[in-house]
C-alpha cells in the first residue's frame, strides 16, 4: 500500500491503476448518463400526464422511456473516416468568443498535427458529413500541449498538439466519439516526438490511446451517446493541473456555460491557488497541480470504492481532506468527485460543435 501511495504522489500510475481509474470514469459516465436520461424521462411523463388523461397513453410513454434508459451510455457503431480532414475556410457557424489570433490544424505526412497561421478571425473548419468541429483555446500565459486518449472505434489523425499563449486550434472530430481530453504543461520532446512533461505527460507528443499522468483536468465527451444526445463534462476527479471549461455551439441546446467560463453557480478559477498543502504537487517551488484525496490517500473511503462504493457511502466531507469542496469552489460546473452527477453532466443535441478553453474567467 505504501508503494502504491508513493506512485500516486509522483503521478506515475501503473497500467492496472489506470484501469481502476478508467473503471471509475466509466461508472461516472454511466451514472451521469442515467441521471440525465431519468430526468428527461420524468419530465416527459409529467408533461404527458398533464396533457393527456388517458392512463394507457402514460403507460406507453413509460414503457418507451424504460427501453431508452436500458440503452443509455451506448454509442452507435456507425462507421467514420479514419483520418480527420481540416481546412481554414470560414463558415457562418462559429464560436462567439475566440481570440483574434487563431491557428488552424494541418497534418504533416507523418500524421502529426502542426500549427499554421490563419488570417480568418474565426478559425472555423468546414465539417464534412459525419464530422464536427472542436476548437481548443489557450487563455493562459504559458504554452500547453493538449492531448486526447483516442477512441479506437472512431480515430482521428492526431492525438497531441501544442498551443502557445493566446492561440487556438480547430480540428475535426467524428459524430460518434468517446474520449478524454486534457492539456500538459512544461513539456519537452525530441525530433521523434518522445519526451516528458511537468504535468499530465504520456511520454510522447502523440498520446495515442495512452492516458496522461494524474493529476489531470479532463474534458470528457461521449457524442451521440443516447437518442442523438451528446454528454460532456469537465472532471477534476483525478485532480487539477489547469483550469478549463467547455462550450457547445451550433446545436439545438442552450449552453449552460458562457464564453468566459461562467455558469449560474459561478465562474472558472484556478484550483491550484486554493489547494491545501497536503494535496499540492510542487515543482521548482511552484504549485503545478492539485491532487484529489483519492490520489493522495488511496483508500476505499476517498476513492469511493469497496465498502464506500454506494452513493450514500461516498461522502467527501468525511474524508481527511475534502478535495471535492476545493474543486467545486474553483469550477462549480465540473465533477469534483465520482458521484457529482447532479451539477456536472452537460448535454447537447443537434450535431453540436465544441470549444475547450484553458484559462480562468476574466
Amino acid at each position: 500500500m505504501t508503494e502504491r501511495n508513493a506512485r500516486h504522489r509522483t503521478a506515475r500510475a501503473s497500467s492496472s491503476e489506470r484501469g481502476q481509474r478508467k473503471g471509475r470514469g466509466r461508472r461516472r459516465l454511466m451514472g451521469g448518463t442515467l441521471f440525465v436520461v431519468l430526468a428527461l424521462t420524468a419530465g416527459a411523463l409529467v408533461a404527458r400526464a398533464q396533457s393527456d388523461s388517458g392512463s394507457a397513453t402514460v403507460r406507453s410513454v413509460a414503457a418507451s422511456a424504460s427501453t431508452h434508459a436500458s440503452a443509455s451510455g451506448s454509442v452507435s457503431a456507425e462507421s467514420s473516416p479514419t483520418a480527420a480532414r481540416t481546412t481554414s475556410t470560414p463558415v457562418a457557424k462559429t464560436p462567439t468568443s475566440l481570440p483574434s489570433r487563431t491557428v488552424a490544424a494541418s497534418l504533416s505526412p507523418s500524421g502529426v498535427a502542426s500549427a499554421t497561421e490563419s488570417t480568418s478571425s474565426s478559425g472555423s473548419l468546414v465539417a464534412p458529413a459525419g464530422w464536427r468541429t472542436l476548437t481548443m483555446v489557450n487563455r493562459l500565459d504559458q504554452t500547453i500541449w493538449p492531448a486526447i486518449a483516442a477512441d479506437p472505434n472512431h480515430p482521428i489523425s492526431a492525438t497531441g498538439w501544442v498551443l502557445a499563449p493566446g492561440a487556438s486550434l480547430s480540428i475535426l472530430i467524428p459524430d460518434h466519439w468517446d474520449v478524454r481530453m486534457w492539456a500538459r504543461t512544461g513539456c519537452s520532446f525530441d525530433a521523434a516526438g518522445d519526451g516528458s512533461c511537468v504535468t499530465s505527460g504520456c511520454g510522447h507528443l502523440q498520446c495515442g490511446s495512452t492516458w496522461g499522468e494524474f493529476p489531470s483536468t479532463l474534458a470528457e465527451f461521449n457524442l451521440n451517446a443516447w437518442d442523438g444526445m451528446d454528454f460532456y463534462d469537465v472532471s477534476l476527479v483525478e485532480g487539477n493541473n489547469l483550469p478549463m471549461w467547455v462550450n457547445s455551439y451550433g446545436g439545438r441546446s442552450t449552453d449552460k456555460i458562457d464564453a468566459d467560463g461562467c455558469s449560474a453557480t459561478g465562474c472558472t478559477k484556478n484550483a491550484n491557488l486554493t489547494c491545501p498543502a497536503k494535496l499540492q504537487r510542487v515543482v521548482g517551488g511552484q504549485v503545478v497541480a492539485c491532487l484529489s484525496a483519492c490520489l493522495v490517500f488511496n483508500t476505499d473511503q476517498t476513492c469511493c470504492t469497496g465498502a464506500y462504493a454506494a452513493r450514500s457511502a461516498c461522502v467527501p466531507s468525511s474524508w481527511p481532506i475534502d478535495s471535492a469542496a476545493v474543486f467545486k469552489q474553483a469550477e462549480p460546473f465540473a465533477y469534483s468527485y465520482v458521484d457529482d452527477d447532479a451539477t456536472s453532466v452537460l448535454t447537447c443535441t443537434g450535431e453540436c460543435d465544441y470549444r475547450v478553453t484553458w484559462g480562468v474567467s476574466p
